[in-house]
């Protein structure tokens, strides 16, 4: 039987070194075809590449974004950014917290799989993966199906469901899994007001959309710059709520808060849809998330929360559903990092020595105390900007020791005759009304010098609303005419 070639290469490998004119055995060998063919080695070089590609994005992953900015979506270099946790130890949880969470949570909704549970609770999959496999062996809970990416779908066995039940009496919260109070302590220490310093530059961005003169903001520069408390006081309509409002954009655009806080076994929930505005990291648009941010944690713009007439007591304090077993934070907790407006100040349903005494400590110290529905005293940061907004006389509704811990009272005055026209052609310009100077004219010679009525900034826009409203009504294109002008005013000032 002739020999094969395999067998020929063999020959020529064994002898190879004592024939100097005979071509190189090895290259002959790794130039033939295997003889199971190359379908194995096509898969092996799939195989290889999507490893390749698989260990490309996780070197990326801890390397980070290059050239990474806030405007694309990834961690804003130098700010703070909460890390992803190693560990449920790291994370400042124990595996008893965790576990509750994701025993309530396949209470509620039956069958859950992995992956899903890790995204309700913000911790990594592989985290909750092995406290699965752990609930699994303690016969907490079983295998319904196979689930994608090497994942099983969960259910609750009779004991899992009998331990949830029980989790679910002392409370029924099975959202993101707390952070610590120090972790949240070191965050706003972080992030605090009294690290920012904004210039007038600052101020001029955030006040754009207002006709503020240059003393009005000189006032305000320091104050804001303070971090620390102001009164706004003057005459209504004068712009002192919009002021108020539009000063937490002098500072940073945005703050990381945590969704919940966990203290002694309390949830305290923090982030508030209602009073955050969330500002979401942009997707990346891959199967792979590369960015190491702790879930459990929300990036959200610079709080401004205003509290008016219907603030109470009950609001500056830990506040527990009795039904649900959850509390919500008080609005100062919500606020840190940010500016908290108590809008008409004096007006409360609560008295006003009763708000003072509650923030006479907290105002000089910039950290205050919560009572827990548990009992215990916990001591948290007061880092905000504290904004009394009042159409009264301060020094008639607080006394000398409390305006001391407000070092700033800027008063916001009348505006000119000529800040008036200023601001009378601003907003004819943006309600799409024609401006016209002879209007203009009359309206203040008639309606206000002659009848000795006071200039407000807030006039200009109202009248100009009654002017379109009435064209729009009438079907004609807005404009100024005295005509019109006289109807807004009969309207406008009908009982002032």
């Amino acid at each position: 039987m002739p020999n094969s070639p395999s067998d020929n290469l063999l020959a020529r490998l064994a002898r190879h070194g004592t024939a100097p004119d005979d071509a190189n055995p090895w290259d002959a060998l790794a130039a033939t075809e295997p003889e199971h063919g190359v379908a194995e080695e096509e898969e092996d070089e799939k195989l290889n590449a999507l490893l390749g590609r698989i260990h490309q994005l996780s070197e990326a992953a801890d390397a980070g974004p290059a050239d990474a900015s806030p405007d694309d979506g990834a961690p804003e270099a130098g700010g703070f950014v909460p890390t992803e946790p190693s560990s449920i130890a790291a994370a400042g949880l124990s595996e008893s917290e965790v576990e509750a969470l994701a025993l309530k949570l396949l209470l509620a909704r039956g069958d859950v799989s992995g992956r899903d549970i890790a995204d309700q609770v913000k911790l990594p999959f592989v985290l909750i993966d092995e406290l699965l496999r752990r609930m699994k062996n303690d016969q907490l809970v079983g295998h319904r199906g196979a689930a994608p990416m090497n994942d099983y779908q969960y259910q609750l066995t009779d004991m899992g469901r009998e331990r949830g039940r029980r989790f679910a009496q002392q409370c029924t919260y099975f959202g993101a899994a707390p952070v610590g109070l120090q972790e949240y302590v070191a965050a706003v220490e972080a992030q605090s007001l009294t690290g920012q310093h904004p210039t007038p530059d600052d101020l001029h961005r955030a006040f754009q959309d207002l006709l503020l003169n240059k003393k009005m903001l000189d006032r305000l520069g320091p104050a804001i710059n303070s971090g620390r408390g102001l009164f706004l006081f003057g005459p209504p309509g004068n712009g002192k709520t919009c002021i108020a409002e539009r000063v937490t954009a002098a500072f940073g655009p945005w703050v990381w808060i945590p969704r919940a806080i966990g203290i002694d076994g309390e949830i305290i929930r923090l982030f508030d849809p209602v009073n955050h505005v969330e500002v979401p990291l942009e997707s990346e648009g891959g199967l792979l998330d590369q960015r190491k941010v702790d879930r459990r944690w929300v990036r959200i713009r610079r709080p401004t929360i205003v509290a008016g007439g219907e603030l109470t007591m009950s609001q500056l304090e830990v506040t527990i559903n009795t039904s649900t077993g959850i509390c919500e934070a008080p609005l100062q907790l919500k606020s840190n990092c940010g500016t908290l407006v108590i809008d008409d100040f004096g007006r409360q349903r609560m008295s006003v020595d009763e708000l003072l005494n509650r923030w006479i400590v907290p105002l000089e110290m910039r950290y205050d105390f919560l009572n827990l529905p548990n009992g215990k005293k916990v001591r948290v940061p007061f880092d905000q900007l504290v904004v009394f907004s009042t159409n009264l006389e301060p020094r008639e509704l607080v006394d000398e020791a409390f305006l001391r811990r407000i070092p700033y009272k800027i008063e916001a005055i009348d505006p000119t005759e000529q800040e008036f026209r200023d601001l009378l052609k601003l907003m004819a310009e943006k309600l799409g009304v024609a401006y016209d100077t002879t209007a203009a004219d009359y309206l203040l010679a008639t309606h206000y010098q002659a009848a000795g009525r006071p200039l407000r900034f807030c006039h200009p826009r109202d009248l100009l609303l009654q002017v379109r409203n009435y064209c729009r009504y009438c079907g004609e294109m807005p404009r100024m005419t005295p005509e019109y002008m006289d109807r807004a005013v009969e309207n406008y000032f009908a009982v002032m």
